[in-house]
Protein backbone atom coordinates (compact mmCIF):
# COMPACT_ATOMS: atom_id res chain seq x y z
CA UNK A 1 0.00 0.00 0.00
CA UNK A 2 2.93 2.37 0.61
CA UNK A 3 3.52 2.48 -3.15
CA UNK A 4 0.00 3.51 -4.13
CA UNK A 5 -0.56 7.09 -5.32
CA UNK A 6 -2.14 8.58 -2.16
CA UNK A 7 0.94 7.65 -0.13
CA UNK A 8 3.55 8.86 -2.62
CA UNK A 9 5.08 12.32 -2.77
CA UNK A 10 7.21 14.12 -5.37
CA UNK A 11 9.29 13.32 -7.27
CA UNK A 12 7.90 9.76 -7.55
CA UNK A 13 4.29 10.90 -7.34
CA UNK A 14 4.90 13.54 -10.01
CA UNK A 15 6.49 11.02 -12.36
CA UNK A 16 3.64 8.56 -11.95
CA UNK A 17 0.88 11.13 -12.46
CA UNK A 18 2.65 12.59 -15.49
CA UNK A 19 3.04 9.17 -17.07
CA UNK A 20 -0.61 8.37 -16.38
CA UNK A 21 -1.83 11.54 -18.03
CA UNK A 22 -5.53 12.27 -17.84
CA UNK A 23 -6.78 8.78 -17.09
CA UNK A 24 -10.45 9.74 -17.24
CA UNK A 25 -10.41 12.11 -20.19
CA UNK A 26 -13.53 13.20 -22.05
CA UNK A 27 -13.55 10.29 -24.49
CA UNK A 28 -13.06 7.75 -21.71
CA UNK A 29 -15.79 9.35 -19.60
CA UNK A 30 -18.15 9.37 -22.58
CA UNK A 31 -17.59 5.66 -23.08
CA UNK A 32 -17.99 4.94 -19.37
CA UNK A 33 -21.17 7.02 -19.29
CA UNK A 34 -22.69 4.66 -21.84
CA UNK A 35 -21.57 1.69 -19.74
CA UNK A 36 -23.04 3.32 -16.62
CA UNK A 37 -26.38 4.01 -18.28
CA UNK A 38 -26.75 0.35 -19.31
CA UNK A 39 -25.66 -0.91 -15.90
CA UNK A 40 -27.97 1.47 -14.05
CA UNK A 41 -31.00 0.35 -16.06
CA UNK A 42 -30.24 -3.31 -15.35
CA UNK A 43 -29.76 -2.69 -11.63
CA UNK A 44 -32.91 -0.57 -11.32
CA UNK A 45 -34.90 -3.22 -13.18
CA UNK A 46 -33.76 -5.78 -10.62
CA UNK A 47 -34.53 -3.42 -7.74
CA UNK A 48 -38.00 -2.69 -9.12
CA UNK A 49 -38.79 -6.39 -9.49
CA UNK A 50 -37.76 -7.02 -5.90
CA UNK A 51 -39.76 -4.07 -4.58
CA UNK A 52 -43.01 -5.54 -5.88
CA UNK A 53 -42.51 -8.30 -3.29
CA UNK A 54 -41.68 -5.93 -0.44
CA UNK A 55 -38.81 -3.79 0.85
CA UNK A 56 -35.40 -4.36 -0.71
CA UNK A 57 -31.84 -3.42 0.21
CA UNK A 58 -30.65 -0.67 -2.13
CA UNK A 59 -27.05 -1.20 -1.02
CA UNK A 60 -26.93 -4.90 -1.89
CA UNK A 61 -28.87 -4.53 -5.14
CA UNK A 62 -27.54 -1.26 -6.53
CA UNK A 63 -24.91 0.85 -4.79
CA UNK A 64 -22.53 -2.04 -4.07
CA UNK A 65 -22.76 -3.37 -7.61
CA UNK A 66 -22.57 -0.30 -9.83
CA UNK A 67 -18.98 0.87 -9.07
CA UNK A 68 -17.37 -2.53 -9.68
CA UNK A 69 -19.41 -3.00 -12.85
CA UNK A 70 -18.04 0.28 -14.23
CA UNK A 71 -14.41 0.04 -13.14
CA UNK A 72 -14.39 -3.70 -13.85
CA UNK A 73 -15.48 -3.26 -17.45
CA UNK A 74 -13.01 -0.40 -17.93
CA UNK A 75 -10.12 -2.50 -16.63
CA UNK A 76 -11.29 -5.59 -18.48
CA UNK A 77 -11.83 -7.70 -15.35
CA UNK A 78 -13.94 -10.88 -15.45
CA UNK A 79 -17.44 -10.21 -14.14
CA UNK A 80 -17.27 -13.40 -12.08
CA UNK A 81 -14.56 -11.71 -9.98
CA UNK A 82 -16.65 -8.67 -9.07
CA UNK A 83 -18.08 -10.04 -5.82
CA UNK A 84 -14.66 -11.18 -4.65
CA UNK A 85 -13.12 -7.78 -5.35
CA UNK A 86 -15.95 -6.02 -3.48
CA UNK A 87 -15.46 -8.23 -0.43
CA UNK A 88 -11.69 -7.85 -0.42
CA UNK A 89 -12.00 -4.08 -0.72
CA UNK A 90 -14.33 -3.90 2.28
CA UNK A 91 -11.84 -5.94 4.31
CA UNK A 92 -8.76 -4.07 3.13
CA UNK A 93 -9.82 -0.57 4.21
CA UNK A 94 -9.72 -1.54 7.90
CA UNK A 95 -6.02 -0.74 7.93
CA UNK A 96 -6.77 2.78 6.71
CA UNK A 97 -8.94 3.49 9.73
CA UNK A 98 -7.75 5.69 12.56
CA UNK A 99 -7.57 3.06 15.31
CA UNK A 100 -7.89 -0.43 13.77
CA UNK A 101 -8.01 -3.35 16.17
CA UNK A 102 -5.49 -6.21 15.89
CA UNK A 103 -8.17 -8.43 14.33
CA UNK A 104 -9.07 -5.73 11.80
CA UNK A 105 -5.41 -5.32 10.87
CA UNK A 106 -5.14 -9.07 10.37
CA UNK A 107 -8.27 -9.05 8.19
CA UNK A 108 -6.92 -6.14 6.17
CA UNK A 109 -3.50 -7.75 5.73
CA UNK A 110 -5.10 -10.97 4.46
CA UNK A 111 -7.28 -9.04 2.00
CA UNK A 112 -4.30 -6.99 0.80
CA UNK A 113 -2.30 -10.15 0.17
CA UNK A 114 -5.12 -11.66 -1.89
CA UNK A 115 -5.53 -8.45 -3.88
CA UNK A 116 -1.79 -8.31 -4.52
CA UNK A 117 -1.84 -11.88 -5.83
CA UNK A 118 -4.90 -11.16 -7.95
CA UNK A 119 -3.31 -8.19 -9.70
CA UNK A 120 0.09 -9.83 -10.04
CA UNK A 121 -1.62 -12.64 -11.95
CA UNK A 122 -3.61 -10.11 -13.99
CA UNK A 123 -0.45 -8.29 -15.05
CA UNK A 124 1.16 -11.50 -16.21
CA UNK A 125 -1.92 -12.39 -18.24
CA UNK A 126 -1.93 -8.94 -19.85
CA UNK A 127 1.75 -9.28 -20.69
CA UNK A 128 1.01 -12.56 -22.45
CA UNK A 129 -2.14 -11.30 -24.11
CA UNK A 130 -2.23 -7.46 -24.18
CA UNK A 131 -5.41 -5.64 -25.12
CA UNK A 132 -6.76 -2.10 -25.29
CA UNK A 133 -7.52 -1.99 -21.55
CA UNK A 134 -5.73 0.46 -19.20
CA UNK A 135 -3.63 -2.26 -17.51
CA UNK A 136 -2.13 -3.24 -20.87
CA UNK A 137 -1.60 0.44 -21.68
CA UNK A 138 0.19 1.08 -18.38
CA UNK A 139 2.50 -1.85 -19.05
CA UNK A 140 3.42 -0.39 -22.44
CA UNK A 141 3.97 3.10 -20.99
CA UNK A 142 6.34 2.03 -18.26
CA UNK A 143 8.15 -0.49 -20.40
CA UNK A 144 8.90 2.36 -22.79
CA UNK A 145 9.98 4.67 -19.96
CA UNK A 146 12.82 2.58 -18.53
CA UNK A 147 12.70 -0.92 -20.00
CA UNK A 148 12.84 -2.46 -16.52
CA UNK A 149 10.17 -5.13 -16.57
CA UNK A 150 10.27 -5.71 -12.81
CA UNK A 151 9.85 -1.99 -12.13
CA UNK A 152 7.03 -1.77 -14.68
CA UNK A 153 5.17 -4.65 -13.06
CA UNK A 154 5.55 -3.07 -9.61
CA UNK A 155 4.23 0.31 -10.79
CA UNK A 156 1.33 -1.18 -12.74
CA UNK A 157 0.50 -3.41 -9.80
CA UNK A 158 0.23 -0.42 -7.45
CA UNK A 159 -1.92 1.47 -9.97
CA UNK A 160 -4.34 -1.41 -10.54
CA UNK A 161 -4.68 -2.03 -6.82
CA UNK A 162 -5.24 1.65 -6.14
CA UNK A 163 -7.89 1.94 -8.86
CA UNK A 164 -9.98 -0.84 -7.33
CA UNK A 165 -9.64 0.37 -3.75
CA UNK A 166 -10.42 3.98 -4.69
CA UNK A 167 -13.31 3.16 -7.02
CA UNK A 168 -15.43 0.84 -4.91
CA UNK A 169 -15.73 1.80 -1.25
CA UNK A 170 -16.20 5.54 -1.57
CA UNK A 171 -18.41 5.57 -4.67
CA UNK A 172 -20.73 2.94 -3.24
CA UNK A 173 -21.24 5.13 -0.21
CA UNK A 174 -21.78 8.25 -2.31
CA UNK A 175 -24.55 6.53 -4.29
CA UNK A 176 -26.33 5.07 -1.26
CA UNK A 177 -25.94 8.22 0.79
CA UNK A 178 -27.32 10.46 -1.94
CA UNK A 179 -30.50 8.38 -2.04
CA UNK A 180 -30.71 8.25 1.76
CA UNK A 181 -30.44 12.01 2.14
CA UNK A 182 -32.99 12.70 -0.58
CA UNK A 183 -35.51 10.27 0.92
CA UNK A 184 -34.96 11.86 4.33
CA UNK A 185 -35.44 15.34 2.83
CA UNK A 186 -38.52 14.93 0.67
CA UNK A 187 -38.71 18.62 -0.28
CA UNK A 188 -35.26 18.33 -1.85
CA UNK A 189 -36.30 15.23 -3.76
CA UNK A 190 -39.40 17.02 -5.04
CA UNK A 191 -37.20 19.89 -6.16
CA UNK A 192 -35.04 17.51 -8.18
CA UNK A 193 -38.08 15.99 -9.86
CA UNK A 194 -39.17 19.47 -10.92
CA UNK A 195 -35.64 20.58 -11.86
CA UNK A 196 -33.50 17.60 -12.92
CA UNK A 197 -30.75 20.03 -13.93
CA UNK A 198 -30.01 20.18 -10.20
CA UNK A 199 -29.00 16.51 -10.04
CA UNK A 200 -25.24 17.23 -10.26
CA UNK A 201 -25.73 19.85 -7.52
CA UNK A 202 -27.41 17.21 -5.33
CA UNK A 203 -24.39 14.94 -5.73
CA UNK A 204 -22.06 17.80 -4.73
CA UNK A 205 -24.22 18.59 -1.70
CA UNK A 206 -24.06 14.95 -0.62
CA UNK A 207 -20.27 15.07 -0.93
CA UNK A 208 -20.26 18.13 1.32
CA UNK A 209 -22.95 17.13 3.78
CA UNK A 210 -21.67 13.60 4.46
CA UNK A 211 -18.47 12.81 2.54
CA UNK A 212 -17.38 9.21 1.89
CA UNK A 213 -14.13 9.89 3.79
CA UNK A 214 -14.26 11.92 6.99
CA UNK A 215 -10.58 12.11 7.87
CA UNK A 216 -7.38 12.56 5.87
CA UNK A 217 -3.89 12.26 7.31
CA UNK A 218 -0.96 14.39 6.20
CA UNK A 219 2.67 14.45 7.39
CA UNK A 220 4.42 17.82 7.64
CA UNK A 221 7.58 17.85 5.48
CA UNK A 222 9.02 20.81 7.41
CA UNK A 223 8.35 22.75 10.58
CA UNK A 224 5.29 24.93 10.03
CA UNK A 225 2.40 26.67 11.74
CA UNK A 226 -1.15 25.61 10.94
CA UNK A 227 -4.09 27.53 12.31
CA UNK A 228 -1.84 29.12 14.90
CA UNK A 229 -0.54 25.76 16.08
CA UNK A 230 3.13 24.76 15.60
CA UNK A 231 3.59 21.52 13.67
CA UNK A 232 7.03 19.93 13.65
CA UNK A 233 8.51 18.21 10.61
CA UNK A 234 7.43 14.57 10.55
CA UNK A 235 4.34 15.10 12.68
CA UNK A 236 0.98 13.87 11.42
CA UNK A 237 -1.93 16.23 11.01
CA UNK A 238 -5.46 14.83 10.85
CA UNK A 239 -7.85 16.81 8.68
CA UNK A 240 -11.43 16.28 9.86
CA UNK A 241 -13.34 16.66 6.61
CA UNK A 242 -16.72 16.06 8.20
CA UNK A 243 -16.16 18.96 10.59
CA UNK A 244 -14.72 21.22 7.89
CA UNK A 245 -17.78 20.67 5.71
CA UNK A 246 -20.03 21.89 8.52
CA UNK A 247 -18.02 25.00 9.32
CA UNK A 248 -20.46 27.95 9.39
CA UNK A 249 -17.62 30.31 8.47
CA UNK A 250 -17.38 28.59 5.07
CA UNK A 251 -20.86 27.13 4.50
CA UNK A 252 -23.90 29.20 5.49
CA UNK A 253 -26.42 27.13 7.44
CA UNK A 254 -24.08 24.12 7.12
CA UNK A 255 -26.34 21.55 8.80
CA UNK A 256 -29.05 22.00 6.16
CA UNK A 257 -29.05 19.60 3.22
CA UNK A 258 -29.78 21.91 0.28
CA UNK A 259 -29.34 20.82 -3.33
CA UNK A 260 -29.37 24.49 -4.41
CA UNK A 261 -26.30 25.35 -2.33
CA UNK A 262 -23.91 25.55 -5.29
CA UNK A 263 -26.18 28.15 -6.88
CA UNK A 264 -26.05 30.40 -3.88
CA UNK A 265 -29.81 29.90 -3.30
CA UNK A 266 -30.55 31.63 -6.56
CA UNK A 267 -33.56 30.62 -8.59
CA UNK A 268 -33.07 27.14 -9.97
CA UNK A 269 -31.80 27.21 -13.49
CA UNK A 270 -29.49 30.10 -12.69
CA UNK A 271 -25.70 29.96 -12.96
CA UNK A 272 -23.79 27.59 -10.69
CA UNK A 273 -21.68 29.25 -8.01
CA UNK A 274 -19.31 26.50 -6.95
CA UNK A 275 -18.66 26.15 -3.23
CA UNK A 276 -15.53 24.16 -2.58
CA UNK A 277 -15.52 21.00 -0.50
CA UNK A 278 -12.78 18.56 0.43
CA UNK A 279 -14.50 15.26 -0.36
CA UNK A 280 -11.97 14.52 -3.11
CA UNK A 281 -8.99 16.00 -1.29
CA UNK A 282 -6.89 18.85 -2.65
CA UNK A 283 -3.58 19.69 -4.25
CA UNK A 284 -1.43 16.96 -5.79
CA UNK A 285 -3.52 14.28 -4.12
CA UNK A 286 -6.84 15.45 -5.53
CA UNK A 287 -8.81 12.29 -6.33
CA UNK A 288 -7.87 10.86 -9.72
CA UNK A 289 -11.32 9.36 -10.20
CA UNK A 290 -13.47 12.26 -9.05
CA UNK A 291 -15.16 12.65 -12.45
CA UNK A 292 -15.99 8.94 -12.58
CA UNK A 293 -17.58 8.97 -9.11
CA UNK A 294 -19.66 11.98 -10.05
CA UNK A 295 -20.64 10.34 -13.33
CA UNK A 296 -21.88 7.17 -11.62
CA UNK A 297 -23.89 8.98 -8.95
CA UNK A 298 -25.42 11.34 -11.49
CA UNK A 299 -26.30 8.54 -13.92
CA UNK A 300 -27.98 6.53 -11.17
CA UNK A 301 -29.98 9.43 -9.79
CA UNK A 302 -31.02 10.65 -13.24
CA UNK A 303 -32.31 7.21 -14.23
CA UNK A 304 -34.09 6.69 -10.93
CA UNK A 305 -35.97 9.99 -11.12
CA UNK A 306 -37.13 9.22 -14.65
CA UNK A 307 -38.89 6.07 -13.47
CA UNK A 308 -42.49 6.01 -12.37
CA UNK A 309 -41.71 4.32 -9.06
CA UNK A 310 -41.49 6.36 -5.86
CA UNK A 311 -39.32 5.09 -3.02
CA UNK A 312 -39.47 5.47 0.74
CA UNK A 313 -37.17 4.38 3.55
CA UNK A 314 -38.57 1.41 5.44
CA UNK A 315 -36.07 1.60 8.28
CA UNK A 316 -32.94 3.30 9.49
CA UNK A 317 -29.77 2.58 7.52
CA UNK A 318 -27.09 0.44 9.11
CA UNK A 319 -23.52 1.69 9.21
CA UNK A 320 -20.12 0.07 9.46
CA UNK A 321 -18.46 1.04 12.79
CA UNK A 322 -15.79 3.28 11.31
CA UNK A 323 -14.25 6.73 11.70
CA UNK A 324 -12.46 7.39 8.41
CA UNK A 325 -14.43 5.56 5.71
CA UNK A 326 -18.18 6.07 5.81
CA UNK A 327 -20.08 2.99 4.73
CA UNK A 328 -23.79 2.25 4.72
CA UNK A 329 -24.05 -1.53 4.94
CA UNK A 330 -27.80 -1.70 4.29
CA UNK A 331 -30.49 0.73 3.16
CA UNK A 332 -33.93 -0.81 2.90
CA UNK A 333 -36.44 0.95 0.68
CA UNK A 334 -40.00 0.22 -0.34
CA UNK A 335 -42.54 1.55 -2.80
CA UNK A 336 -44.21 4.74 -1.64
Amino acid sequence: MAQTLPLLNPPIHTQMRRALGNVFNQSTLAALHRVAERAVQDLLDELTDRLHSGPADFVALVSEKLPIMIIGEWMGLPSEDYELLRDLTHDQVHTQELFPTPSEIATSDAATARLQTYFADLIQRRRSNPGDDPVSAWIRVWDDLDGDRAHTDAVVHSLALFMILAALETTSHLIANTLRLLLEHSSQLDLLRQHPELIPDAVEETLRYDAPIHLVSRVAPTDTVLGGMPVAAGETVQLLIGAAHHDPAHFPNPHAFDVRRRRGHQDVGGPSRLTSHLAFGAGIHYCLGNALARLEATALLSALLKRSIRLRLTGAPTWAPRVVFRRITSLYVGLA
